[in-house]
């Protein structure tokens, strides 16, 4: 059987991440008592006045072809507010909608790289970059996030990278898995290198809406003077906890969209009409969930590092937003990968080996926020008992 070079490309990828989440379900369907830390989804169900702007919409015969470009109501919703948002003017043939970020960021990817180019990309990095990267048959380039920056890309760190071949610079802020944000002063200079190389830059900001307080996010797209290079995706997927509606959008040049157009038009033609009006519904409005979610998390956040900063030697490092936090388990004497699959099997907690996101993470796990608060207070008592346990080993 013959299949194609893409194929090829893509192949290998992502199965061996997910191993610890696999064997955790497994282990929880043969019943054992497993507090599973692994993939992060909202905590809270879709608002019943989504689902019911949909299901209205259904009865209201929206379920006809779409607009290849999207829905006109959402195209205006978005619009207006990413002209609030940012302080610069958009209009509705700025933007293309997609089935959640993971499509835009697929389309947005083929209309700027293609084989022999390369696109940097910090490392930790969303799972799914490398593949998204390779499917065009571009090469990925990592670019190490650093601890002691907090995380953040530094754009000394990209300029060493660049090189003839290099076409994008993607971005994640807020940053998927650290939930570092990037500063004004982080996204300028990395602008200016995108102004020097002729370079576009791609900013995933999904979690723009899970911003804890105390930090605040900065887009690309508010930067006038080099805006003409940057791409944004997004959805409603964490913000409005409807991550299953599978409703996205790209925003960015118009001549770059109206290039892409074509190729989004071959993929899918337009959205589903019932879910455009729900989105566009959830644009103008707001999230009624957001908020609690934010909070939730970030309290979260805040008693793992004070549990296990206080209670142990392993060390947390502080999100700024999203759902996950990193704890770095140097200190036991294993590689994340090998203290994931231990306290699977003996702390009865499972969690994502930092390797699952790049190679920077060797010692590092991810942990999610999203589970509820009484299984997150057991979540820590088993971590800090297991971390306890294994310290006496070492010593």
């Amino acid at each position: 059987m013959k299949t194609t070079a893409v194929t090829q490309r893509l192949a290998g990828l992502g199965g061996a991440k997910w191993e610890v989440h696999l064997r955790a379900k497994e282990m929880v369907r043969q019943g054992a008592d497993i507090v599973e830390m692994t993939i992060g989804e909202p905590d809270v169900p879709t608002p019943d006045i989504m689902a019911d702007t949909a299901i209205a919409a259904m009865k209201a015969g929206r379920t006809t072809y779409s607009d290849g470009r999207g829905e006109a109501g959402l195209l205006a919703a978005l619009a207006e507010h990413y002209s609030a948002s940012t302080g610069r003017v958009f209009e509705t043939n700025q933007f293309l909608c997609f089935p959640g970020t993971q499509t835009s960021l697929y389309a947005v990817m083929m209309g700027v790289a293609e084989a022999g180019d390369e696109v940097l990309i910090g490392d930790p990095m969303y799972a799914t970059y490398e593949g998204v990267v390779r499917a065009s048959g571009a090469e990925m380039v990592p670019v190490p996030l650093r601890p002691e920056h907090g995380f953040r890309i530094q754009a000394a760190d990209i300029a060493a990278r660049i090189t003839d071949k290099t076409r994008a610079i993607l971005l994640t802020t807020p940053h998927n898995p650290t939930g570092s944000i990037l500063t004004v002063e982080d996204i300028d200079a990395i602008g200016e290198l995108a102004l020097k190389h002729d370079l576009w830059i791609i900013s995933d900001e999904v979690y723009d809406q899970l911003v804890f307080d105390g930090a605040e996010f900065v887009s690309p797209l508010s930067r006038s003077a080099y805006a003409d290079r940057v791409i944004a995706v997004s959805s409603i997927s964490k913000s409005h906890a409807a991550p299953g509606f599978r409703s996205g959008w790209c925003v960015g040049p118009a001549a770059f969209t109206e290039a892409l157009l074509p190729l989004s038009e071959t993929m899918l033609f337009g959205n589903q009409p019932f879910i455009a009006d729900m989105t566009e519904m959830a644009v103008r409005e707001g999230s009624p969930v957001a908020e609690g979610m934010r909070n939730r998390y970030a309290a979260r956040a805040a008693k793992l590092y004070d549990r296990l900063t206080q209670e142990t030697d392993l060390t947390v490092h502080q999100p700024q937003a999203g759902m996950f936090a990193m704890i770095n388990v140097a200190c036991t004497g294993l590689d994340g990968q090998a203290y994931a699959e231990h306290l699977l099997e003996n702390g009865g907690v499972a969690v994502m080996p930092g390797t699952s996101f790049g190679t920077t993470m060797a010692d590092w796990v991810r942990v999610a926020l999203t589970i509820d608060d009484a299984s997150f207070e057991t979540a820590i008592e088993r971590i800090v008992s297991h971390a306890t346990s294994l310290q006496k080993d070492v010593a």
